[in-house]
């Protein structure tokens, strides 16, 4: 078992943040064959393996794959999120060119001590001067073969989950926030535990708070930061990930299409939970400017409610909505 010790200052330094390193290291970890125990969704991997074995074939890609490991791996590959929910590909990015070179080695050699058998290719990879370069460089032309075209929806699903647990966090508390985050976690006696470890570890957060980060890759596992450059951390499963591994989106009634319009009727059917603009917009892949117009219209005709969380409007279907929807889906 692993435990976080909370006090006070912790309980007001706690925090959301989102991190597409790790999801795009995870993903490259997953398609490598390391973890067999987080695949990818069929459509999924049929679709990113060519791609990801192109890149092993013209990129600096089997470096950074030598230096992940089931414990965690260097560090300077995907840095901690220091724009908490604003972070970017181009942030992260940054972020890594700018490892400096002795740090940079210093992980590298604990990588290679877990894993030594490497190509003679991959070992003049991360012996040269400008490896960080170079392992920048595989991880910029991954990031935008593999996960950019698909970010924009990722993104909303992990959004979407941090308004979920911000509203039960204010709402009700850790304990609440914390139920649902995945099996393994739980509030326990003033404390954060992630329980199945073969080993007791306590962790003091000494006032600096814990960073929760959202993932659609992790699932069904959690992982935690507790050693290395990251703040202490717990990276969990996003809800919705399941609707990502199935279908696109959820599917539309041909007579609520014909009702309201195909736009207005996806919206509706899309607000299975409460969600803001940005976030529809992301996940369905429309104009913030259109969403917005479209959702004012279904409020005026009494389909929708909203409210404010936080800086974030959030709109949700009203009972006439529930029943109108469940009248055209036959129910």
């Amino acid at each position: 078992m692993l435990r976080f010790e909370v006090g006070t200052d912790d309980l007001l330094r706690s925090r959301f943040a989102l991190s597409p390193a790790f999801e795009l290291c995870t993903v490259l970890h997953i398609l490598s064959g390391d973890l067999p125990h987080r695949p990818l969704a069929a459509r999924w991997a049929a679709r990113l393996r060519p791609a990801f074995q192109q890149l092993c074939a013209e990129t600096d890609l089997a470096g950074v794959l030598a230096l992940q490991s089931a414990s965690g791996g260097a560090g300077f590959i995907a840095p901690p999120p220091a724009a908490g929910l604003t972070q970017t590909w181009a942030d992260d990015l940054a972020a890594i060119r700018a490892t400096p070179l002795d740090a940079a080695r210093a992980e590298i050699a604990d990588c290679r001590g877990a894993k030594p058998s490497v190509s003679p290719a991959v070992a003049e990879v991360l012996a040269s001067p400008d490896v960080v370069q170079r392992i920048a460089g595989a991880l910029d032309r991954a990031w935008h073969a593999l996960l950019a075209p698909d970010w924009p929806r990722l993104r909303a699903i992990c959004e979407r989950d941090v308004v979920h647990r911000a509203g039960r966090l204010g709402r009700h508390g850790w304990a609440a926030a914390l139920a649902g985050l995945h099996p393994r976690l739980r509030w326990h006696d003033g404390g954060i535990e992630v329980l199945g470890r073969s080993r007791t570890r306590v962790v003091p957060l000494a006032g600096e708070g814990l960073l929760l980060v959202p993932s659609v890759f992790t699932h069904p596992q959690t992982a935690a930061h507790v050693d290395d450059a990251w703040p202490k951390a717990i990276i969990y499963p996003a809800r919705g990930t399941a609707d990502l591994w199935g279908s696109a989106e959820p599917e539309v009634p041909d007579a609520l299409a014909d009702l309201l319009g195909r736009s207005r009727a996806r919206l509706l059917s899309a607000l299975t939970e409460p969600a803001g603009t940005t976030q529809l917009a992301r996940s369905l892949g429309m104009a913030p400017g259109a969403v917005g117009d479209h959702l004012a219209v279904l409020r005026r005709a009494g389909l929708l409610n909203r409210a404010r969380d936080g800086r974030t409007v959030l709109y949700y279907r009203t009972p006439v909505a529930q029943a109108l929807l469940g009248a055209t889906q036959g129910r």
